[in-house]
């Protein structure tokens, strides 16, 4: 599974009064994990965010960063009420846990001790894996949301170090507006990374500082830490039959999963002949080619394809001075 990159509506751990326009401009970006804060707009609003999330075919994701007992267990029966998908943060995991318990909220606390408005994580490497790693035996706890750089510890060590001490998935949050951070996150193993500020401010970097541009590159990013990236571009066929001459066997010009993409040329008749175990797609490119078969012939024109079944005899008869194939098939087997 690949780095989650997690949309928070937010700024300075407030959910943003124009939230709904950029779960909209992130939704159509194909983001797949958005999430807000239980501060900052009133629950109905929350409510609609929530439903919009799903709607859009996305995960929905509620951070607390209420810091007293009561306003954090009540944002834990707003979870529950919203229906959102995972909640994050909070510190009152047997309080918290006995509210979502048998909902299908996901829920991972903050390990370590937190304070302050924007939240701050506290307290040594050591302590905060300690943390990490008794929060992470509870059963109600399906992960952590860890403020790694919101800490004055070596933020790499320290993700590496949580991660390393828990089996659970730990998402990171606090403040992250770069590529680097990103990828020290996926170095240290995290399941995933929260950005709101950044991307409503126009901080992170980008060619756009409009909130499009700034999660179109974050998306790219991501998609380039995961390998998510396609090395290919498109070809001409007209060229790639222009490259080479050879008309005794068929070239290989590409590979999808197990299949070969081959260019063939054929100039009179190739004989009669049968794969054992493959059965092959023929696209006419250029020219026309004449399939025969024990019971027909079919003249295949230009643009037209045809596909031959395993263990059935054809001769396959260019028409024209030169016939382009592609062929696409299995690899031929030697047995």
């Amino acid at each position: 599974m690949g780095l989650r990159f997690i949309f928070m509506l937010t700024r300075n751990d407030q959910t943003v009064e124009d939230a709904d326009m950029h779960l909209q401009t992130a939704l159509k970006l194909g983001i797949r994990h958005i999430g807000f804060k239980d501060i900052g707009l009133p629950i109905e609003r929350l409510k609609d965010l929530s439903r919009m999330i799903r709607a859009g075919g996305a995960t929905s994701y509620l951070e607390v960063v209420s810091l007293d007992r009561d306003s954090e267990l009540a944002s834990a029966r707003a979870a529950v009420e919203i229906g959102v998908d995972i909640l994050l943060g909070g510190t009152h995991v047997e309080e918290v846990s006995a509210i979502v318990r048998g909902t299908r909220i996901r829920y991972c606390p903050f390990p370590g001790r937190i304070s302050g408005h924007p939240s701050v994580l506290e307290g040594s490497i050591e302590e905060i894996v300690a943390s990490a790693r008794k929060l992470a035996a509870h059963e109600g706890v399906h992960g952590l949301d860890l403020l790694a750089y919101r800490s004055r510890e070596d933020v790499p060590a320290l993700m590496q170090a949580v991660c390393a001490a828990v089996s659970k998935p730990v998402y990171m949050a606090g403040s992250i507006e770069t590529p680097s951070q990103i990828a020290a996150v996926k170095q240290a193993g995290g399941m995933g990374f929260t950005i709101g500020t950044a991307a409503l401010d126009g901080r992170y970097p980008a060619e756009s500082k409009d909130v499009a541009g700034q999660l179109a590159a974050i998306m790219r990013d991501v998609a380039e830490i995961n390998n998510h990236l396609s090395p290919y571009h498109k070809q001409s066929l007209t060229s790639a039959f222009g490259a080479f001459a050879d008309t005794a066997s068929p070239r290989i010009a590409g590979r999808i999963n197990d299949i070969e993409i081959k260019l063939a040329k054929v100039e009179a008749e190739s004989g009669w002949h049968f794969n054992a175990r493959e059965d092959a797609f023929l696209l006419v490119h250029k020219g026309r080619l004449l399939m025969r078969f024990r019971d027909r012939d079919e003249v295949v024109e230009e643009g037209d394809f045809i596909i031959v079944p395993h263990g059935v005899e054809h001769c396959p008869e260019a028409l024209t001075a030169e016939c382009q194939i592609v062929l696409i098939e299995p690899p031929r087997s030697h047995a």
